[in-house]
Parts: structure tokens; sequence; C-alpha cells
């Protein structure tokens, strides 16, 4: 691939997020403060929200990365539709408490002696949970409900949510959630990155992958990128993996605009084309529903008049056949047997 002919000794713009490739834009540096500040409150709630492909992920891992396992004892969730009661076994489990057999009351006590248990030696507890625009509205106030437990007046839990623009909207709309609105001690929104950002990063993940020059960037390179990705890292990193793949196989020692806006162009079609099959898909039960009719056909009819005339006329032959074992049965009687057996007159 192009690492192979750039000589890197890494993928700069994989999709998976990875701490090492951690770059502090504006946006994620303001993260960053916001959630040390609520950090170190040691309490309640702090949400970080973005777009898809903001780098709210890579932030985790970044923070994940960077936490004093002696004094803190961080664990992550990715949410999925669940009720409250399987939010609480999520939860446990992340602890690594058994939850086999276990009734909520008594989940909720093993929870908290865990919690308690790390007080005593010293350690904080931080509950990480992504994709929060997942949760129902039961198992937010579950969460909340673990935010309340408390030794010698000090709060034992703390909670980190992540989410997409949908659960910031969440947050502000519900009613429902006004007590876990009153718990919440800092938020932020992850923009895009700045037009002038955007080569920054990107030389940056290639430096983190091995490079040593190889490709070169114009300057309108990097304000094509900005272009066609919007400054999202993912959209990003996707748009500049594949732009180092055309260079490699065209032996480009420099990218140029024009290349950028080609392989963007080629993206396009292909999500186009991915559209395409995807509606044909989707519209193929309505092409069938249209043929429906010739389901009616008299053929299949005939084909089964046929069967069914076939079958009768075999019913009527094992009946004559039948019949006529049963004549030669009565028939054959010992006297008949002898008159078989006895030899004609000469």
């Amino acid at each position: 691939m192009y690492e192979d002919h750039y000589g890197l000794t890494d993928r700069p713009f994989q999709l998976t997020p990875d701490a090492k490739f951690w770059f502090e834009s504006a946006t994620h540096r303001k993260a960053m403060a916001y959630l040390g500040y609520g950090m170190a409150q040691g309490e309640g709630f702090i949400v970080i929200t973005g777009e898809i492909g903001a780098g709210k992920t890579t932030l985790v891992a970044h923070l994940m990365a960077t936490i004093d396992a002696q004094r803190l004892t961080a664990v992550k969730l990715v949410s999925t539709q669940v009720d409250g009661d399987a939010l609480l076994a999520l939860a446990a489990q992340a602890f690594g408490i058994s939850v086999q057999g276990l009734g909520k009351a008594s989940l909720l006590d093993r929870i908290e002696r865990f919690l308690i248990d790390q007080a005593r030696i010293g350690k904080r507890t931080l509950l990480i949970v992504d994709e929060a625009q997942n949760l129902t509205l039961p198992a937010l106030e579950e969460l909340r409900m673990l935010s309340n437990f408390q030794a010698g007046g000090e709060a034992l839990l703390q909670i980190f949510l992540l989410g997409q623009p949908e659960f910031r909207e969440q947050l502000q709309s519900s009613d429902r959630l006004e007590q876990l609105r009153q718990r919440i001690i800092a938020t932020h929104h992850l923009d895009p990155m700045g037009q002038a950002e955007v080569g920054p990063y990107m030389l940056h993940r290639l430096a983190r992958a091995g490079w040593t020059g190889n490709p070169d960037f114009t300057s309108d390179a990097y304000d094509a990128f900005f272009r066609h990705s919007g400054g999202v890292p993912r959209k990003l990193n996707q748009i500049a993996g594949r732009v180092l793949l055309a260079g490699s196989v065209e032996g480009r020692a420099v990218i140029d605009a024009a290349l950028v806006d080609a392989v963007a162009a080629e993206m396009d079609g292909d999500a186009n084309r991915a559209r395409i099959m995807t509606d044909d898909v989707m519209a193929e039960p309505r092409r069938s529903a249209s043929v429906t009719p010739l389901r009616t056909d008299p053929v299949p009819d005939i084909r089964l008049s046929a069967i069914e005339t076939r079958q009768a006329e075999l019913e009527v032959a094992l009946h004559r056949v039948l019949g006529l074992l049963v004549d030669w049965v009565e028939t054959d009687t010992p006297a008949t047997r002898s008159d078989r057996a006895r030899p004609s007159a000469a």
C-alpha cells in the first residue's frame, strides 16, 4: 500500500481512533480544558458533544492514555438503546462486578461497595459513556442516581457523557432531564477544525507515522482537503488516505489540489453509485409486485390438472389390479389348487 511507497511506518490516516495520533486543535484544546476543570471537581457530569467524526472517541482515547491509573479508575461504555436496569448491569460489568443472578437492589449495593472500596484506597472513579444519544430517559435517570453515591460528604462517582448533537438538544429541551442538567458541571461542543489547522493536522499525523517529507504537499492541496472535508477529522482522514493511495499509484512526490479534487470527485461518484444500488435493492420488492399477475397464468393450472388426471388414472389401474387379486384369492381354494395340480387326461 501507500505506506510502503512513501516509506511510512504506520497508517497516518487510519479511521480507527488512536491516542498516538492525538492532535490538539483549538476545539479539542478547549474540550480538554473543560475536562480538566470538570474532573478537578470530582463530581457530577461532564458532557462533550460533536458531529459524527469530530474526534470524540479520539478524545477519550487520549484521556485514557494520560490519566494516572494510580489515582483514578476510569471505565468506558459504548451505550446502546437499553433500559435503565440493563445499563446498570453494563456499568457493573465494566467495574468488574459479576451480575449473575443479581436483582436491581443487589446490583446497586455491589456497585456502591465497589465505589467505596475504591475511595478507601485513595482512588476516584470515572464512568465514561460514549454514544450517549442512544441512552433512553430511564437509563439517563439511572446514571443520575448513580451519581448520588457519597461517602464522607464526597461523591464516589463522576460521569463523562459523549454524544452527537441531538444529545445536547435532548439535554436542553427535555423537562424530564432537569435534575440531570443541574448536575452538569462542564460541557463543550466539538467544532470542525479551521482551514488553517488542516495542514498542521495532516503533517502531525504523517510525522507520527515516520514521514520524512515524501510526499510533499502544495499549499492549495491543504485548501482542497479542507474544502472537501469541512474540517471534520474523520472525513479528512478518509480523503487523505485515498489521495496518498492515488499518489503512490501514480508515483507522485508532490500532492497538489488537482489530485485532491480528482480523488474527492471519485469518492463522491462511489458514494452515489452505492446509493443507487441501495435504492435499487429497496425498490426490488415493488418491481416484483408488478409481475404478480403472472402467478395467475393458466399454465400452472394445466400442469396441475394433468398431474391430477394421471393420479386418477393410476388409482383406477390400482383398483383394477386389486380387484383381480381379490378374485384370484377367492377362487384359489384347495380344490382348485388340486385341480390345477392333477394331470390332464390323455
